[in-house]
């Protein structure tokens, strides 16, 4: 019989991870799209900044928050009693609409969906469906969620995949993988960490995104526009994909603990608790040297 996984909450851009021997710790979280970073600090607050027309960094008065994903103009937030928040747009695919959730363990905000795991390992999910990304209905014993820009993956307890949504590119061909702990939709590809510390993926591959085959000692991922991040049990972070904007510049960064891919910049959280990012910052979305997460 395979093992059952612990479940953990996955966001589309963000997996708190130890360093050290690959422990999972959470303490604050960090999640990106394309023009906003958002941060949840150890005290349950949030901080948010870049893009903000549409209001996806109207945090400031969130309390109780375990847990934030950032979509494409709308940001989720997750209470400790199992309820759900959310500000930005709403107006065209109603991606915000998560008010009557309840009993949510885990969230994740694709480009103008939201998906939110249940306790009961049931999903649930609202906003854009046209490529039949919110169709998580009949899913049942998932551990952990990812949603992309138009496709939805969900990690089964007995450590397979499940997609549904647009298959463009390939990002669904995941039905033959194995032993995997952790997963990420990025734009049109997906990625996957598996038990032995190695990587698959699958999809869009115009950039390279999905040549990670070599990689090892990885203790957390996160899939983006068109890159691919790794965090290695050592601190240090892997990167590879479209770098026009730098988003893969992630070279020289030490004593890292999660992190984050967006559209157009990567985001990771040093052990102390601060935020690096690289990328682009049209928006403001890398004005980050300030904080301090816990």
């Amino acid at each position: 019989m395979r093992r059952k996984i612990k479940c953990i909450p996955i966001l589309l851009i963000l997996l708190l991870a130890c360093a050290c021997g690959g422990r999972t710790e959470v303490k604050g979280a960090v999640s990106v799209n394309s023009y906003h970073t958002v941060g949840l600090r150890s005290d349950g607050t949030v901080i948010a900044t870049g893009y903000n027309e549409y209001g996806p960094c109207e945090v400031d008065d969130w309390t109780d928050i375990v847990a934030v994903s950032a979509g494409m103009c709308h940001t989720v937030g997750l209470r400790a009693d199992g309820t759900v928040v959310a500000v930005g747009d709403n107006s065209f695919f109603g991606a915000c609409n998560v008010s009557d959730w309840q009993g949510i363990v885990a969230i994740s905000a694709g480009d103008y969906h939201t998906v939110g795991l249940k306790a009961d390992g049931t999903v649930v999910a609202v906003g854009k469906r046209d490529d039949g990304q919110c169709n998580v209905s009949e899913w049942r014993d998932i551990v952990a969620i990812s949603a992309g820009h138009g496709h939805t993956v969900g990690l089964c307890a007995d450590g397979t995949a499940v997609a549904v949504g647009s298959n463009n590119y390939g990002e669904r061909e995941i039905a033959d993988w194995r032993d995997i702990v952790t997963l990420s939709a990025g734009a049109s590809h997906t990625v996957a960490l598996l038990s032995d510390g190695r990587v698959v993926a699958a999809g869009n591959n115009c950039d390279g995104q999905c040549d990670v085959n070599e990689w090892e000692n990885i203790v957390a991922i996160a899939a983006g526009g068109h890159q691919t991040i790794g965090l290695r049990k050592d601190g240090t972070v892997i990167a590879i994909g479209q770098d026009t904007w730098g988003a893969c510049e992630v070279g020289d960064w030490r004593k890292i603990v999660a992190v984050a891919a967006g559209g157009r910049h990567t985001a990771g959280i040093r052990k102390d608790g601060t935020v690096i990012v690289a990328g682009e910052n049209t928006r403001g979305q890398r004005d980050v040297s300030d904080w301090k997460l816990w």
